[in-house]
């Protein structure tokens, strides 16, 4: 099976694990890859990186091979979810599907050199004009599960082309708006969280989408 060469050959290059994008459609393949490739002596560490918006029964097929789940929390309000992304259900199956990933994986732990093994990273994008929405996502993250899981606080929005229907999207997030998410962070009591500092959202951090390196 190609894909579980591949997982081994990363291992063999020293790779710190397996970083799955946006696989949900590939799930079954995955498994038996992975089922596949540890059978030959594949032991790195399963990363699952996901926009959230996931069937917990996908997520179950995944359990006992996945050790790091990197979801996305985009959306606690469902009014900006439908205007953004047509989706007015992804506050709900975000939700769903994060409970699940953190009851496969438990409290997340770190090995002596700071890289996850284990747990549950959830990723918040602050969006321009909508802090109101980021601070209810982190106090839902906060309040359902405290020090169980890390929370990603991230500032890099940016404008790759002009928006005509969503003029408000034009623009990055002011620092004014981060420090309001990020004091309202520190208030809920938030500890195991990252944030960013710099020039996060310059478009010199934007990839060129040219294939390159894609295995």
């Amino acid at each position: 099976m190609r894909l579980a060469q591949i997982f081994l050959e990363l291992q063999e290059k020293g790779a710190a694990n397996i970083n799955l994008v946006t696989g949900a459609h590939y799930v079954p393949h995955v498994v038996a890859a992975l089922e596949e490739a540890r059978k030959q002596g594949m032991d790195l560490p399963v990363v699952y990186n996901s926009s959230g918006y996931e069937k917990v029964e996908t997520l179950k097929l995944l359990e006992g091979y996945v050790d790091v789940y990197l979801p996305d929390y985009k959306y606690a309000q469902k009014e900006l979810a439908q205007q953004y992304s047509h989706a007015a259900d992804y506050p709900e199956t975000a939700r769903e599907a994060i409970r699940e990933m953190v009851r496969q994986t438990g409290v997340a732990v770190f090995d002596e050199e700071g890289y996850i093994r284990r747990g549950t990273i959830v990723r918040h994008l602050i969006l321009p004009g909508h802090t109101r929405n980021s601070i209810e996502a982190l106090t839902w993250l906060h309040q359902t599960y405290g020090e169980q899981i890390y929370i990603s606080i991230m500032n890099q929005y940016t404008p790759v082309f002009e928006q005509e229907n969503y003029p408000e999207l034009n623009r990055k997030v002011t620092r004014r708006e981060y420090e309001k998410v990020l004091n309202a962070a520190f208030e809920l009591g938030i500890v195991n969280g990252f944030f960013q500092d710099g020039k996060t959202a310059e478009e010199s951090f934007i990839p060129a989408f040219d294939y390159e390196g894609v295995l």
